[in-house]
């Protein structure tokens, strides 16, 4: 619900549907592997225009991302009041090293994080998923975190698809 978060991430939960969320979450697992399934390691490597970040650096950004989102979701839900800092996704991927990653290795720390996430969301009860907590400056429920790492990775895949991929089978 708006209020339950920074309106800056209103476009990332805006794009989520109306369905479970856990289902959600574990039907993108398997998404995202089929939509790169056919990618070699060379079209991994992809960038749309420069200065842009690589197919693979995209997907480890998601997985980065969820990563801190679920730390923060982990906090809020178990009451912590301490405000939570942002962080420079440029810089993070900057030192991700995921060019240097086969695509399926990144695939697999993908569904790795999104399992682990998985088994948190289904450790919280209704009370712990309205708790609120701050994270870059703004309260935020546990739930709008949830809403937010869905969004997040519809976002990016929706990109690799119209950015990367087309381009990808254009060539």
């Amino acid at each position: 619900m708006a209020g339950e978060y920074g309106s800056h991430f209103e476009p990332y939960v805006e794009k989520v549907p109306d369905v479970d969320l856990a289902v959600l979450l574990e039907s993108q697992i398997e998404e995202c592997i089929q939509l790169l399934s056919g990618i070699s390691e060379e079209q991994s490597k992809f960038r749309y225009a420069e200065g842009k970040w690589s197919l693979k650096e995209v997907l480890g950004h998601i997985a980065d991302t969820e990563r801190i989102m679920s730390y923060r979701l982990l906090r809020i839900a178990r009451g912590d009041k301490t405000p939570l800092p942002g962080f420079e996704e440029n810089l993070f991927v900057a030192h991700s090293q995921a060019d240097t990653r086969s695509i399926n290795d990144l695939l697999q720390d993908f569904a790795a994080v999104r399992i682990a996430t998985l088994s948190l969301f289904r450790q919280l009860d209704d009370e712990a998923w309205m708790r609120v907590g701050n994270a870059s400056g703004h309260d935020t429920t546990a739930r709008a975190i949830a809403y937010i790492i869905a969004g997040h990775a519809i976002h990016h895949m929706g990109i690799m698809k119209d950015r990367y991929l087309s381009a990808i089978q254009d060539q």
